[in-house]
């Protein structure tokens, strides 16, 4: 039946039909682009920088800490206290904090008590090793054995001969005026 065959009151709820069949599908279509944009946007990370807090201890330096060194000692060996506090005066705490994008978040405690101007006993979780904390700051897979740095005689001897050089052409030629210049001294 053509529009000018209905009542008016079904003509003028037209538009009316037609607004909302409208925005209806375009609503229907922005969660169909949301829920892509969320997809899109989970993959995609914002860059955070490292976050480095505190003394690194390794084991080879707690090894070093024994009771009966001084405040100074102790100071020269682990570097000054990330936490002194002054309501107790006799333990310096060394914390270190490490959070990274992608790894797990690390921290190490190591405490350090005083009798006096000595140490008493010192308190932590096992240090890693210099190398074992080196291996865990690295974002790269640890190596497989150690790499092979050098040649030996045998190895050099069956590479493939250099291919040779090609001679010099005239285009690396040195261009432009030709001068003669004066000798520097007297002869």
């Amino acid at each position: 039946m053509p529009i000018t065959h209905l009542p008016r009151a079904a003509a003028r709820r037209l538009p009316v039909l037609a607004l909302v069949l409208t925005a209806t599908l375009a609503s229907s279509g922005c969660a169909v682009v949301d829920q892509s944009m969320h997809a899109v946007a989970g993959l995609l990370t914002p860059y955070r920088a490292d976050i480095l807090q505190g003394n690194v201890v390794t084991r080879e330096q707690a090894q070093n800490l024994k009771p009966g060194l001084s405040r100074d000692q102790v100071r020269q060996l682990l570097g000054a206290p990330l936490l002194a506090d002054p309501f107790h005066a006799d333990r310096w705490d060394y914390v270190f904090m490490i959070r990274r994008q992608g790894v797990e978040p690390q921290r190490r405690n190591l405490v350090v008590w005083f009798e006096g101007e000595r140490v008493s006993k010192v308190e932590g979780a096992d240090m890693p090793s210099e190398y074992e904390f080196v291996a865990a700051m690295s974002k790269a897979p640890p190596s497989e054995g150690n790499r092979k740095l050098a040649l030996n005689d045998d190895e050099r001897a069956a590479l493939p001969p250099p291919a040779p050089r090609a001679a010099a052409s005239s285009v690396f030629a040195p261009q432009g005026a030709v001068r003669s210049y004066p000798p520097l001294e007297p002869q």
